[in-house]
């Protein structure tokens, strides 16, 4: 008797991840399971040319070799700082091989690394499968909106223009147009909808360009060389327009908050169907929104450290505790009731709280939400959890914002600080006569989505400041990553900074497993 389900066992659909970063948009798809409890896709090959991430990358890879549930002891004995990254990959050394050949330290677009050798790789993963999806998308900084301002307030505009990382996407396009998968799905910062080349708007290029990849990279003469190419482009989070049958560049932003993520991402989505291939994705699905202290709460409670003199608990709480003598205290910008509540929370410090570590051994508290997404009964504790060291301004500062956000539900801005808390920086004075960085100091609130965790996070914590004022502290590695919905399990490499910056790149995985089901519906 036939199956009545001809899908029942489809092998997994390949992917290939381009700029993939530390790898949550590829950790999104693989984590969606099929009817049968097994991975509905496999990476075949993800390409990152930064170090730090392409390490944690492989390493991802790596885990993934093994059956959900079934990675060796010794992998957990390396988050735990037991054995060497050298040693785990030695003791698995077929896994370890895989790995390395799915997880390609490479950079699209450079001169070292040729269209012809990068095809070749795309080939040799796909192993002539024609079912498949390529994902991902080109670098976000020259299109984010702090990042323009910056860039074109240190440039020039000429030069913000001429940026090459406008064009990498054509690095993108140009494998969409000689590898021609049934489906893509691309992701950029919102940033790009403004983003303007040559007085044209960057947004209105793009969506031409992917809706006509072989006349955008090789031109109109294509039509005649090779067999016809075109994609409809699809958002997840608005149908299109019945009348014009098109969409307003904006409706491609997809809210992550709406769909479950604690933190208001906003990007840019875009799914690309070839026409050859039927089918129309359905629009994501919202989900009952998540806090932060819904994803922040169980962690460990830990103290900053004193940067620029001689730190320990005792030291950092002497800190804290001399805010009642402190001028800033007595301004009259702090009202009567952040006043009280800042000497009810002096109260509540704790002097045993540490810094925490790389990995943080502890007993197991319940997560609120997502608890089997982010979990693993075998981690024994909390990784890329360790807290940064701040002067003794800016605890103080801290701890008045957090105070002040937790009296009115609302971070402070420079207006609302004590003059002598305001650091005596040119940009603070700027920002009090325009508002336009108001908000240099933003706590994260409870009972709230986070706001967008950026790479930003990995210079400064000061738009980053933990909810609670008693651990006087921006957000840890680990907590931005709970925020961004990368598993427990998850492991950053490289220096912290780098970590940082890893995790304020992604795309979150819960979103991107919701956007692999939709994917993969159209595989049906």
């Amino acid at each position: 008797m036939a199956d009545a389900n001809p899908f029942r066992n489809m092998p997994p659909i390949p992917i290939i991840d381009l700029f993939a970063g530390p790898g949550g948009l590829g950790e999104g798809f693989s984590a969606l399971k099929d009817d049968e409890g097994r991975r509905a896709f496999r990476i075949g090959l993800s390409v990152e040319k930064e170090p730090h991430a392409h390490r944690t990358l492989e390493l991802r890879a790596f885990f993934r070799q093994f059956p959900a549930g079934k990675a060796p002891d010794d992998y957990y004995s390396y988050l735990a700082g037991k054995h060497s990254r050298e040693d785990l990959f030695a003791a698995h050394p077929g896994e370890a091989r895989r790995a390395a050949h799915e997880a390609w330290h490479a950079t699209l677009g450079d001169t070292a690394f040729p269209a012809g050798v990068v095809d070749d790789r795309i080939r040799k993963a796909l192993a002539g499968e024609q079912s498949w999806v390529l994902i991902g998308g080109p670098p976000c900084q020259a299109y984010s909106l702090v990042g323009r301002s910056r860039i074109i307030g240190g440039k020039g505009t000429a030069e913000y223009e001429a940026d090459h990382r406008h064009f990498l996407y054509r690095e993108y396009l140009r494998i969409i147009a000689v590898h021609r998968p049934p489906v893509f799905v691309m992701e950029n910062v919102k940033g790009l909808l403004s983003a303007k080349v040559g007085g044209g708007s960057m947004i209105s290029r793009i969506l031409g360009d992917l809706q006509h990849p072989l006349e955008a990279c090789f031109g109109h003469a294509a039509r005649r060389q090779y067999a016809p190419l075109a994609y409809r482009l699809f958002s997840l989070s608005v149908l299109p327009n019945a009348e014009i049958g098109a969409f307003d560049p904006g409706e491609f932003i997809v809210c992550a908050e709406d769909f479950g993520v604690p933190q208001a991402r906003h990007r840019l989505i875009i799914v690309g169907i070839a026409d050859h291939f039927a089918g129309t994705p359905r629009l994501l699905q919202p989900q009952v929104p998540a806090n932060i202290e819904d994803v922040l709460s169980d962690l460990p409670k830990l103290r900053s450290g004193l940067s620029k003199e001689p730190d320990s608990a005792d030291a950092w709480c002497r800190v804290l505790l001399n805010i009642p003598d402190s001028a800033w205290f007595h301004s009259p910008k702090v009202d009567d009731a952040v006043r009280r509540g800042i000497r009810t929370l002096l109260r509540e410090l704790d002097a045993t709280l540490d810094r925490g570590a790389d990995f943080l051994p502890r007993a197991r508290r319940v997560i609120h939400r997502h608890r089997d997404w982010f979990e693993d009964n075998r981690l024994g504790g909390v990784c890329n959890h360790a807290t940064r060291s701040h002067i003794r301004a800016d605890l103080h500062r801290y701890f008045f914002a957090a105070a002040f956000a937790r009296v009115h539900n609302r971070s402070p801005l420079l207006d609302d600080m004590p003059p002598q808390l305001l650091p005596k920086h040119k940009n603070v004075a700027e920002a009090l006569k325009d508002t336009k960085f108001n908000d240099r100091f933003r706590v994260q609130l409870k009972g709230r989505p986070a706001t967008t965790v950026v790479s930003h996070i990995s210079r400064d914590g000061h738009y980053f400041i933990h909810y609670d004022p008693t651990q006087c502290r921006s957000l840890t590695v680990r907590e931005a990553a709970r925020l961004q919905t990368f598993p427990d399990n998850y492991f950053f490499e490289g220096p912290r900074t780098q970590q940082y910056h890893q995790v304020g790149n992604a795309v979150p995985p819960f979103l991107a497993c919701q956007i692999a089901e939709i994917v993969h519906e159209l595989f049906h």
